[in-house]
């Protein structure tokens, strides 16, 4: 394979559970409406969309294990998608359980369990991976080394979620950072004074994902820009950053220019939530390039 994306990171499955309802109170109750166990992570679910998009991609990362090991090979047997560096491990391998309706998704994991293992349930990247490929795809939750190798090798790599201050953010072409985590990380900061300590700290493209408000970007030294959010009928936001991902990803892949990737991530996040679950029917090109269209200059 030749041409490709490389994409290091959390490949995982996911047993999903759509309510009919909001999301219950304490000791109260809701009615599943649908439920799948299928690939999850932002590494696998980000790669299902990208396969579907007509990008060729190789994984590496996450060990597979006993539970969802069939799954994950099963998934990608007929699709443009390297898997020769996933490594299988006897335990039952990692995976979560997520509750969404319509506004809202609450995930249930044991990412401590596994993050607090003496021996990683992840390989390190291969350098030989980075090297041949166009772009990369970097989980920031696995270290830096990923990001040192895309420089030393002149890559250029997407990421998410990290700090301002982070390796990972300084040397990145793209690093679309979600609400969540700014709220979550720097809860006394406004996202204008964000928006200055990520974009003093790169020469990437810095975007913050702020959900149904849409997307605010911009570059060191430059007044932000916006975008607003594709509007689809929401059926889930399950996947809704990893697909964000995949969008920036897939610009980069192409070489876009920022207000064009922005463009397009925004029409694949929203073309994503509009079914469920995202991995069983992901976006195609024509759907996510129809809804560019179809808002314009003003998405």
């Amino acid at each position: 394979m030749s041409d490709y994306i490389y994409m290091y990171g959390m490949v995982m499955s996911t047993y999903a559970y759509l309510l009919c309802g909001n999301y219950p109170e304490a000791d109260g109750y809701a009615e599943i409406k649908e439920k799948y166990h299928h690939l999850g992570g932002e590494t696998g679910t980000a790669a299902a969309i990208l396969c579907s998009l007509g990008a060729k991609v190789k994984l590496g990362g996450s060990h597979y294990g006993n539970l969802n090991r069939d799954l994950i090979l099963g998934y990608f047997a007929d699709k443009s998608a390297d898997l020769s560096e996933l490594v299988y491990e006897d335990f039952e391998g990692v995976e979560d359980r997520v509750i969404i309706d319509k506004s809202t998704r609450t995930c249930f994991g044991e990412f401590g369990r596994h993050f607090s293992r003496e021996i990683p349930f992840y390989e390190p990247p291969r350098e030989e991976s980075v090297k041949n490929a166009v772009c990369v795809a970097a989980d920031p939750f696995f270290g830096d080394e990923i990001a040192r190798l895309c420089v030393k090798h002149d890559k250029p790599y997407a990421t998410i979620d990290c700090d301002h201050d982070s390796y990972m953010n300084e040397r990145c072409a793209v690093n679309a950072v979600s609400h969540q985590y700014l709220d979550g990380h720097y809860p006394d900061k406004s996202y204008e004074e964000l928006y200055r300590l990520y974009t003093e700290n790169t020469d990437g493209l810095v975007i913050f994902t702020l959900g149904e408000k849409g997307a605010m970007y911009g570059r060191k030294g430059r007044q932000p820009e916006f975008r607003g959010s594709v509007k689809v009928d929401v059926v889930s936001t399950l996947g809704a950053g990893d697909s964000f991902k995949a969008g920036t990803v897939y610009g980069l892949y192409k070489g876009f220019d920022d207000d064009r990737l922005v463009r397009f991530a925004c029409a694949a996040a929203g073309a994503a939530v509009s079914r469920f679950p995202i991995p069983l029917r992901p976006p195609e090109l024509e759907e996510v390039e129809r809804l560019m269209k179809q808002y314009g200059g003003k998405l």
